[in-house]
């Protein structure tokens, strides 16, 4: 009799977790499928900021091929950088969350194959995502040395010689004014050539802000790539040249002794180092 009561209990023991089992492999298969939505979502969003970043670059083209101001084009540009802001701001927001999740079940013990998956996957949006960024921000550092070229030019034209250290200093210093000092505008070419000179000027500023304002999000992208560096998830071929080209983008965005002038020669840089204000980037990769 007791014999039989102890196999029913043992038989009743084990449907039960038969029955847990079963529910928490469902739980996990509704969690993971919600979670490859997600990155599809994100994926998507990443794919839409890799267009507007090739139609910045044809904006970019449009403006300095137009020989006078086109202020539609401009409207479309500062468009697509609105887009490219709101849009990146919202994909760091969803891979922060993932990867807090991912954190939050590695410290409670996890390990099982679904959070491998789930780790890789977070690798790779985020992988996807830098590269987009980084490219984004090449654009806008391209675009910013074509402005200034066509500013030399059109002083040039203006009979007013400049130096390179000279004319970066005239940019920075933020006043137009200063490209006007001792040039005559007695002609409509003049005026031309001077408004042109100040529209370039006005790029400039802008993309500047514009860079200032992604800030903490490429603070976060930056200690996700290293923190990914330090955890081996990025083993390829390519990883080397891509933390090279990664690290020379942040050097160029925040820190003061590394001049918009250098942006031509950012590969002769081996080992950054910066610990400016309240950004404290120290690189050793």
């Amino acid at each position: 009799m007791t014999k039989d009561r102890l196999s029913a209990l043992k038989q009743a023991q084990s449907e039960d977790e038969q029955d847990d089992d079963m529910h928490m492999d469902t739980g996990n298969a509704q969690y993971m499928e919600e979670f490859f939505e997600q990155v599809e979502e994100i994926r998507g969003s990443v794919d839409l900021i890799a267009n507007s970043v090739e139609e910045v670059k044809k904006k970019h083209s449009a403006i300095l091929s137009n020989p006078v101001n086109d202020p539609k084009t401009k409207e479309e540009l500062d468009e697509l950088m609105a887009s490219i802001k709101r849009t990146a701001n919202k994909v760091r927001g969803k891979l922060k969350l993932i990867e807090n999740a991912i954190e939050h079940d590695e410290s409670a013990g996890a390990g099982n194959a679904d959070l491998r998956i789930r780790k890789t996957q977070h690798s790779t949006l985020s992988r996807r995502f830098v590269e987009v960024m980084t490219d984004y921000n090449k654009t806008q550092t391209d675009y910013r040395e074509r402005c200034k070229g066509r500013i030399q030019r059109q002083l040039d034209i203006a009979g007013k010689q400049v130096g390179d250290e000279d004319l970066e200093e005239m940019i920075e210093s933020g006043n137009p004014g200063v490209f006007t000092q001792g040039i005559i505008t007695d002609t409509q070419q003049a005026k031309q050539t001077l408004a042109d000179i100040e529209a370039r000027h006005n790029d400039i500023m802008k993309l500047e802000s514009s860079i200032r304002e992604l800030h903490d999000m490429f603070m976060d992208m930056a200690m996700l790539v290293e923190s990914q560096l330090e955890c081996g998830l990025w083993r390829n071929p390519d990883d080397a040249s891509f933390r090279r080209k990664y690290v020379d983008c942040l050097l160029l965005l925040f820190c003061d002794d590394v001049h918009w002038s250098d942006v031509t020669s950012t590969a002769s840089i081996e080992e950054p180092a910066c610990d400016q204000r309240n950004y404290s980037f120290v690189w050793g990769f």
